[in-house]
Order: C-alpha cells, then sequence, then structure tokens
C-alpha cells in the first residue's frame, strides 16, 4: 500500500531527522552514510531528491542491523551535545524532532496493522486478554451557544506551526453528539444500503465507493455470523459497542448525512473540547479504542481521530517555520481534510486539542473515525 512505510524505514527516517537537522549543522560532523540523504528524506524537497514513498518496501541495504547501528551512532552523539548549552534555536529544532518521532511511533503502529491485517494469516501484533464486557452510552446531543470564540494553541507548550496563531472566529449554535458512532451504529447504515445509496455520498466519494467495491470498514470482513474485524490482537468478532474505526472521510461524510446528520467542523470541535485535558481519555493500552460508557462528552481525545468537514487549510496570519522545516505542513494545506482528537495509538503526551491532523478523504488505515454534529 503506497501509504505504508516499512519499521526499519521508520526507524531511520526518525534518526536521519537528528542527524540531518541538528548534528549536521557542525561542519567538523561527518555523516554516518551520504546516502542516507536520499533513503530516508520524507519529503524536504529543500534537501534534495529522495527515494519514492511507494517503494520503501524496495530498500535492502541498510539491513535492519545496519539501521539500529545508524542509531546508536545517532543518539550517542545527540547525547553528547546535549550535555553541553544549546541555543533556544536549536533547542526548538530538536523539540520538533521529539514530536517528529511520536508522529511516527503512532505511524508504526497503523503501518503495521496495515501489513499484518491485510494478509491471508492476519497474525496478532500482540496478545490481548478479551476487554470486559461494557455497553455504550446511549448518544446524545451536546448543545453550544453561538459566539466569538478564540481557537488555536495558546501558551508556552509545544506546537506544530499549523496550530497557530490564536485567532477570532464567530461559531454559529450547534449540537456535538456526546460521544463517536459505534460499529453496531454503523453497521445498521450498512444493512441500510449505505454503500449502495448514491444519494448518501460526494460525487468523488461514490465514484471512490465503486472503484474500489467497498462495503464495509477497513478491517472488516463479513460471514454468516455478522462481522469480523482485524486489531492489533489479532481477529475477532466485531464488538458493536464499540466505537467505529478506520473509516475514510467519504465513509464518515455519508453516514453522517444517513444519519440526518453533518460532520462538525474543526472549530466547532474545538469549542466542544475546550476543557478536555490532554492525553488519553478513551483507550490506550490495548491499541484498540474502549467502550464510551461514561456520562457526557467521551472520546474527544484519545480514542479515534475523528473527521471533520473542514478542508485543511491555513489559519489567519499563518506563517510556516522558516527554512526546510516550513515543508512540515504548509506544503499539504490541498486536497486534505482535517482530523480532530488523536486515537487510542497517539502517544499520550502527544495529544492536544488543537493539534490539527490531515490525510485525503480516500484514507481509512489510520484510526479514523466519526463524531456527530448538527446545528442548533
Amino acid at each position: 500500500m503506497p501509504d505504508v512505510s516499512p519499521t526499519k524505514w521508520h526507524l531511520a527516517h526518525t534518526t536521519w531527522y537528528f542527524e540531518r537537522f541538528v548534528l549536521r549543522r557542525d561542519p567538523a560532523y561527518e555523516a554516518v552514510d551520504a546516502r542516507h540523504d536520499f533513503l530516508f528524506n520524507s519529503y524536504y524537497d529543500a534537501l534534495g531528491p529522495r527515494h519514492p514513498r511507494a517503494q520503501r518496501s524496495l530498500i535492502t541495504r541498510p539491513t535492519l542491523e545496519g539501521v539500529h547501528a545508524y542509531r546508536r551512532s545517532v543518539d550517542a552523539s545527540i547525547e553528547r551535545l546535549l550535555a553541553g548549552e544549546l541555543s533556544a534555536e536549536l533547542s526548538f529544532v530538536i523539540e520538533v524532532g521529539l514530536h517528529h518521532e511520536e508522529q511516527h511511533q503512532e505511524l508504526l503502529l497503523t503501518d503495521i496493522k496495515h501489513v499484518l491485517g491485510t494478509s491471508l494469516f492476519q497474525a496478532a501484533y500482540e496478545e490481548q486478554a478479551p476487554a470486559p464486557g461494557a455497553k455504550a452510552a446511549a448518544s446524545a446531543w451536546v448543545s453550544f451557544p453561538e459566539g466569538l470564540v478564540e481557537l488555536g494553541h495558546a501558551g508556552d507548550g509545544f506546537a506544530f506551526d499549523n496550530e497557530t496563531p490564536r485567532h477570532r472566529a464567530f461559531v454559529e449554535a450547534f449540537e456535538l453528539a456526546s460521544r463517536t458512532v459505534t460499529c453496531a451504529e454503523f453497521a445498521r447504515f450498512i444493512a441500510d444500503g449505505g454503500y449502495r445509496t448514491p444519494s448518501l455520498w460526494v460525487s468523488e466519494g461514490w465514484a471512490h465507493v465503486q472503484a474500489n467495491d467497498l462495503r464495509m470498514p477497513l478491517y472488516w470482513r463479513e460471514d454468516a455470523d455478522g462481522y469480523e474485524l482485524y486489531t492489533l490482537g489479532g481477529a475477532r468478532r466485531v464488538n458493536g459497542e464499540e466505537p467505529v474505526c478506520h473509516l475514510s472521510w467519504f465513509e464518515a461524510d455519508a453516514y453522517a448525512r444517513w444519519a440526518g446528520a453533518r460532520l462538525p467542523t474543526e472549530q466547532e470541535w474545538e469549542v466542544a473540547a475546550a476543557g478536555a485535558a490532554p492525553g488519553h481519555d478513551a483507550g490506550a493500552s490495548d491499541h484498540h479504542p474502549r467502550v464510551l460508557s461514561g456520562a457526557g462528552m467521551q472520546g474527544l481525545v484519545g480514542g479515534v481521530w475523528e473527521w471533520t468537514q473542514s478542508p485543511y487549510v491555513a489559519y489567519p496570519r499563518y506563517r510556516p517555520w522558516p527554512g526546510a522545516l516550513g515543508e512540515y505542513n504548509g506544503k499539504f494545506m490541498s486536497s486534505q481534510m482535517v482530523l480532530r482528537g488523536g486515537s487510542c495509538l497517539t502517544p499520550p503526551g502527544h495529544a492536544r486539542t488543537t493539534y490539527r491532523n490531515f490525510f485525503p478523504p480516500t484514507a481509512r488505515w489510520q484510526m479514523t473515525g466519526v463524531r456527530l454534529a448538527r446545528w442548533s
């Protein structure tokens, strides 16, 4: 699958970031292997040509052992650097690298899941005990008044450039579902002919469904007894009480239309999540979203990435980071949709309510789900 990178590549790429952006600022530093610039550059055009993403699985050298040796060498050099005094600018580049590595910790899991989950054997990534039985709380509408609100990152903590600057926006009165959509609710959409009803889909989405013969979420399989799905703990029956995940934006949008609702805007989502604490409040240790059985707004951070109806564009007065790091987010502000909230695979310290993830509307291999919205 073109979006999936081998584990070895993730390990090498995150190492390469620290060597290329941090260590090689020192003219006396000698690169471990100059060929790594081509092999492990992800998308930094300012740094030169790179190996095609869809062909990363064809990289045979360095071996995994060689990648680990590369990582040990760079780690040792970084540790020596950290023993001295760092400028504010260099400290910032290192901090970006740490958050970049957390992004790849999540990508490692989603990519491994795709490799294992689409194979004939569907081997488990890890052994998991069966989750205790729990029923999802009834979904309720939570009302939010109209008003002028402040959005975007504020304060001293880390944020990517696309989360800034803090700005104002007027938000109409709206209602947001208290939890994300469950597997049982999505199964009713399937049974009602959701994948066969063109009026529920935007034109491009309907063409995508037809071209790829989509009939259910990624990792679901239908048999005589209903549905089975693949998780990182292996294949098992679909638990209707759990949040549905691995939906494309097209699927999330079609479901919302079928349910007589819509997807929230990212501004509405951030307003609703303003009181949510950073980190996980739904699912973490078992690498699968947990049943949302509590009261009030549930699962806003750390359950599933929640699709919004908002295209990924710049905030007012946005300025990308200087230099090659400016390619980190700004260059992708085209043909992508915004997701919010983080997932059960997101490192807990990495999730925050202003985080703007983005993927094309066809993407399903990430832990993506749907929360409904409607006008008040």
